[in-house]
This record gives C-alpha cells, sequence and structure tokens, in this order.
C-alpha cells in the first residue's frame, strides 16, 4: 500500500446521509476478485443513466470539485460488508473519507486498504460543508501522524481517533501481511527462544 503522512487536497462534497455500500458500489459489479478497475462503477447508480450517460447533477460528473478526499454525511458506508466499496473508492482516486460516522465494518476494509476514514464532529462536518460552498477549490489538510484535520485558510481544526496499529500501518504503507514481514526476524528470534529440546 502507498504510505499516508499528510495529504492536502481539495475535496469532492457528497452532501448525502447514510450512503450504504450498494450504493458505493452496486452488488451486480462484484463478480471481480482484484482491486482493479472498480473505480470506474463508483456509485454507479448516482452517476449513470440506464443507457450509460453520466448525470450531471450528480457531484462526479461536476468539473467544480476535484480532489482525493471525499466528505460526506452522516453515517457513510452502513449496509453490507463487501469490501469491494473501499476498493472502489481507492480506484477512483480517494485517499480518505470524511464523515461524522462510519459503519464499523466499511470502517476496517477501508483502513485494510490504504483509504483513510476520517470521522469528525457533526459541526465540523457542517462547518466544512459551508467552506466547500463558498468556495470549491478549499484545500483540506489531513495530518495522520498528529490525527488531526483542518480547513486551510481557517481556524478549523479537529483531532480524529485512529487505532495505533493501524495508524502505524497507514504511515509505513502496510497491510497485515507487510506488517507481519516486517516483524520476520523478532517471529523466528521468538520461535528459536521457544523451542523445546
Amino acid at each position: 500500500m502507498e504510505k499516508f503522512k499528510t495529504l492536502t487536497s481539495t475535496v469532492v462534497p457528497l452532501a448525502v446521509q447514510d450512503v450504504d455500500t450498494d450504493q458505493i458500489i452496486p452488488a451486480r459489479f462484484l463478480k471481480a476478485t482484484t482491486r482493479e478497475g472498480f473505480g470506474e462503477n463508483l456509485f454507479r447508480d448516482w452517476r449513470y443513466d440506464q443507457e450509460g450517460n453520466p448525470k450531471p447533477d450528480f457531484v462526479l460528473n461536476q468539473n467544480t470539485y476535484s480532489g482525493s478526499i471525499l466528505v460526506a454525511e452522516d453515517n457513510f458506508g452502513c449496509g453490507s460488508s463487501r469490501e469491494h466499496a473501499a476498493w472502489a473508492l481507492v480506484d477512483y482516486g480517494f485517499r480518505a473519507v470524511v464523515s461524522s460516522f462510519f459503519a464499523d465494518i466499511f470502517k476496517g476494509n477501508a483502513l485494510n486498504n490504504g483509504l483513510l476514514p476520517v470521522q469528525v464532529s457533526p459541526e465540523f462536518l457542517k462547518a466544512m460543508f459551508a467552506e466547500i460552498n463558498k468556495d470549491a477549490n478549499t484545500p483540506v489538510t489531513i495530518n495522520l501522524e498528529e490525527q488531526t484535520i483542518e480547513i486551510d485558510g481557517t481556524d478549523l481544526k479537529e483531532n480524529f481517533e485512529i487505532s495505533s496499529y493501524k495508524k502505524m500501518c497507514l504511515l509505513n504503507g502496510y497491510d497485515d501481511i507487510d506488517f507481519l514481514l516486517s516483524n520476520k526476524d523478532k517471529i523466528e528470534a521468538f520461535e528459536q527462544s521457544h523451542q523445546e529440546f
């Protein structure tokens, strides 16, 4: 995985509550077993009509907004436990998602795939949407080491929580296997010291 330390980007605002994983990536696209190619079908039913034409009112089809941070309203990633939702967001180009609440399984899947879920207070989220609505080019900075998110050019800044293990993995670009491999020498030393003779 790509290392995640500090990210500064403009954002894509998705002013929708209760975005479930079937909306993020519809079930009919779950046949593939590799992570590539899911981005083109991210929010498929919201992005395209039945003939496959882009819906001009959907935020991903507008030139106004771009960036590697998606900002959504409360309860993002609810619904089924499909890991493909995180794959689709990452494959599209998002590195972080900001919301006031994430479904636990989605949060775990996101962290396992290098996508940082940043949970903020409802007040901070409301302020973010207000700043983005005023200026679509407003940059946001996420500092994983300090566990802060701030809206650049303002005094709006907030801390967020993340497990120390997942933080360490993201900072180093590790998935769970990479973490084990990084401790191979310690594991082998432990095994040697506990062998029965």
